[in-house]
């Protein structure tokens, strides 16, 4: 039985989302019916099964990439920032284009530009054709020529 046929049965009993039965299952299962989760918009569902997750498999990149998501949804930015940097310190070199795309956004919402350019400059370090990443940084270097700011990234 997969997860969301588990998830599906407890509903149908009434039953709690249960870690024990969630345990059985890996980091990209879990994501992946999260993702299906959202998809059918059963949100608070969804960040149940975050935070289950979270609570089993804690440094695990698909639960940090899927609650740093379920965070920005929320609008939770000092939490998707946390997530989408211990996801960023684990992935070192290889982190994906989408993820300092994220954390990027994360920062601008959570009120610290100056970082959110950091990070949208060292991703295009490493991304450097990233529409997405060209524009944020873009976006922040006007603003911080309007209020004079000045950060020099070495």
């Amino acid at each position: 039985m997969n997860l969301i046929q588990e998830l599906m049965n407890q509903a149908h009993t009434g039953g709690l989302l249960q870690s024990e039965h969630i345990k059985r299952f890996s980091p990209s299962e879990i994501r992946e019916a999260i993702q299906t989760l959202v998809a059918t918009e059963q949100l608070d569902l969804a960040y149940a099964l975050g935070a289950a997750g979270m609570g089993i498999h804690p440094h695990s990149e698909d639960m940090l990439a899927i609650n740093g998501l379920l965070a920005l949804m929320q609008q939770d930015w000092p939490v998707a920032v946390d997530y989408l940097q211990e996801l960023m310190d684990i992935q070192g070199a290889n982190t994906q284009a989408f993820t300092y795309v994220m954390m990027v956004r994360a920062l601008r919402c959570n009120l610290d530009p100056a970082r959110a350019l950091q990070v949208a400059r060292q991703g295009l370090q490493a991304f450097p054709e990233q529409l997405e990443l060209m524009a944020e940084s873009l976006a922040l270097e006007d603003y911080a020529d309007l209020v004079g700011v000045s950060i020099q990234i070495q």
